[in-house]
């Protein structure tokens, strides 16, 4: 055998966080440390490599670091290593290529290589720096940048039409957002809005880059910006016309940059809601007295990691290195790692700003891997509104789908403080969107557990009308007689009726529940369809390497995808529904009787004439009022915030069980 000495020096140009893999014969023998923020990376690395022979080439991916969210693939070359001479130290530089987009240059990297004997090896370890070495350092963000997405003229056409379909992406550091796509225009309206954190007293650049979708095929760039946060006052709104660089028109942008919100890490021994005096500032800070003082500040959220058991051993030494991520929305937190242990104890307290209390804490624990990414280990989903303040409580951790167990159980005690009525009225306003969501890929179970939702969603329409429709048949002569006589209310009918009816639903639902009386049974449905999805996942996992069917009618899968979306969004529209008159969220189903109080009380009293003028007066001048609002639909924005049954069936807290196995549970399906 022999000994291959390699020196990374030079990478891509280009806005990236880029590190370097190593592989040779399809496993990985080295992985460089991240350059961030650098257009010309230098790494300056070494790394000792054994290898049996040089009949193999050295394969080296470029991947540009995403913390959080899966890393972009730069590019890749291949190293001849039979090429190379013994004990001849070569500077070696490669071009960086995309086997999809052959012709497409990507950059280059510059390698110094020495082929030697292996009797002449050094004793060398790889330096590679540990995960959460590596991002604790810069976890607390010292700011919030507020960006409002308005608007782009005049762009570059760049489809036949003469049109484009524009989106835009953003970038600082590590954090990344998306926008939307608007079809068919060179004048999109985009009105989005979102937060980035600032990481740096001086402020940093966000990148911004424009792009036209085009389906089947790589997106065509439009046009690139900057945003030089150093030189923008804070605690001010800035309007911004980019003009956009290697393209045509200009991005209209609203900036605010703002102190940061209380965000820290800490260990048990110091705790913010056990010092008595910081406890009752925190209380005075969110209390019915202050309920119009800064309106996006909806709650204080604090979370004790306290230890794990039972983890599932991920080294070959039958250990684990586990640590522990807490989410909040974009608000991500890692612990400290303890390393050679399957039953840790971290012992630290997050603290968090609430924005929304229908926000949902996720709790991920990971094994940490010098050599690849780190491996999932379990992972909990709680919504806040279900937490019980100051109970230490064992959280059995699930699978990545949050479908089922996993092994382990994590010890967790949370507090969360919030005012009511700032919740309620954030409630009516756009949820906050993810930076970078998972895009959905095609999958048949998904399409058919969509499917079947819509289905049932349906099938409620459709017993509706049959039911009527035997109220005129009399087959029941009580309910035909009863129906008949609901006749007479009609001679009578006012407005008003409307919202006291959902009123007289939500209420007869809360009586049936407070008896005892409920009779709607828990729905395994979801549960099993999920279960079956995750089945297929496991399969999806091991054929990922086989090129399917799909793979090759790429335009048709979008398609596919699109129409797997749309099931998920109507079938989520009508369980939420559902949802909100079953008091699924008790929170959400109060705020809705407030409302249709409110609804009821001025459709009573004021004729209908006059809220129609009032209303239209309203939505007529409101682009002269505000013309840069974001616009919103409030019963959307609500109804946004009921879970559906999907979403139920996640956030469900298993059962510690002394034989915890994570084994599914053995289903006799009918048919």
């Amino acid at each position: 055998g022999d000994q291959l000495t390699t020196t990374n020096e030079n990478g891509r140009s280009g806005t990236s966080d880029p590190y370097v893999k190593f592989k040779i014969g399809g496993k990985e023998v080295f992985r460089s440390k991240t350059i961030h923020k650098n257009l010309n990376p230098v790494w300056e690395e070494k790394a000792c490599i054994l290898i049996d022979h040089t009949r193999e080439p050295l394969y080296i991916k470029v991947f540009d670091y995403d913390f959080g969210f899966q890393d972009d693939f730069i590019g890749s070359a291949f190293m001849d290593l039979t090429s190379l001479e013994l004990n001849r130290p070569t500077d070696i530089t490669l071009s960086l290529k995309d086997p999809h987009y052959p012709d497409h240059d990507l950059g280059s990297i510059l390698l110094s290589v020495l082929l030697a004997p292996k009797e002449g090896q050094r004793e060398f370890q790889p330096q590679s720096l540990r995960l959460s070495d590596m991002h604790r350092k810069s976890q607390l963000w010292r700011g919030i940048v507020s960006i409002t997405l308005i608007e782009g003229c005049e762009l570059k056409p760049m489809d036949a039409n003469g049109l484009s379909d524009p989106y835009v992406k953003f970038r600082l550091g590590h954090q990344k957002y998306k926008s939307k796509i608007v079809p068919k225009t060179l004048n999109p309206q985009w009105r989005e809005q979102f937060d980035f954190h600032l990481y740096e007293e001086r402020g940093g650049i966000i990148d911004i880059t424009v792009w036209d979708k085009d389906a089947g095929k790589r997106d065509d760039f439009i046009g690139r910006c900057q945003i030089d946060l150093s030189v923008l006052s804070r605690e001010q709104t800035h309007k911004l016309e980019l003009q956009l660089e290697e393209g045509e028109g200009w991005l209209v942008l609203l900036v605010t940059l703002t102190a940061s919100a209380a965000v820290s890490i800490s260990d048990l021994s110091v705790n913010s809601l056990e010092d008595q005096k910081e406890r009752e500032e925190i209380l005075k800070r969110y209390s019915t007295m202050r309920m119009f003082h800064n309106m996006k500040d909806v709650g204080f959220l604090q979370v004790k990691v306290i230890r794990a058991e039972a983890l599932m051993a991920a080294d070959v030494t039958g250990k684990s290195d586990p640590f522990c991520v807490v989410e909040l929305n974009n608000d991500r937190l890692l612990t400290h790692t303890v390393y050679k242990n399957l039953n840790p104890e971290w012992n630290k307290v997050f603290t968090f700003n609430i924005k929304d209390i229908h926000s949902v804490l996720e709790v991920t624990v990971y094994d940490e891997d010098r050599d690849r990414s780190a491996d999932f280990l379990g992972k909990v989903a709680i919504p806040l509104l279900s937490i019980q303040n100051g109970e230490q409580k064992a959280y059995v951790l699930k699978n990545k789908q949050l479908t089922g167990p996993t092994k382990g159980v994590i010890y967790l005690e949370i507090d969360v403080i919030f005012n009511a009525v700032k919740a309620s009225i954030r409630t009516l306003m756009p949820k906050e969107q993810k930076y970078i969501e998972e895009e959905n890929r095609l999958s048949k179970q998904l399409l058919l557990r969509n499917f079947i939702r819509m289905k049932r969603c349906v099938m409620v329409l459709i017993n509706a009308a049959y039911y009527v429709n035997s109220c005129f048949d009399w087959d029941s002569p009580q309910r035909s007689l009863a129906a008949f006589l609901f006749l007479f209310v009609v001679w009578n009918f006012e407005l008003y009726m409307i919202p006291l009816a959902f009123l007289l639903l939500l209420a007869w639902n809360y009586f049936l529940i407070l008896s005892g009386k409920d009779n709607t049974q828990h729905d395994t449905v979801v549960e099993d369809m999920l279960e079956d999805e995750e089945e297929e996942d496991d399969r999806d996992d091991k054929d990922s390497e086989r090129k399917g069917f799909m793979n090759k009618l790429y335009a048709i899968q979008e398609v596919c995808v699109s129409v797997q979306n749309v099931l998920d969004e109507v079938a989520s529209f009508g369980e939420r529904i559902k949802n909100t008159f079953n008091w699924t969220v008790p929170f959400l189903s109060w705020l809705a009787i407030v409302a249709l109080c409110m609804f009821t009380v001025i459709l009573y009293f004021i004729p209908l004439r006059y809220i129609v003028l009032v209303w239209g007066i309203s939505k007529f001048t409101k682009k002269l009022r505000s013309p840069y609002a974001i616009d919103n639909n409030e019963i959307l924005d609500f109804l946004s915030r009921v879970p559906s049954d999907v979403q139920v069936v996640h956030y469900q807290e298993l059962k510690q069980y002394p034989s915890h196995s994570p084994n599914k549970r053995k289903r006799n399906n009918p048919g």
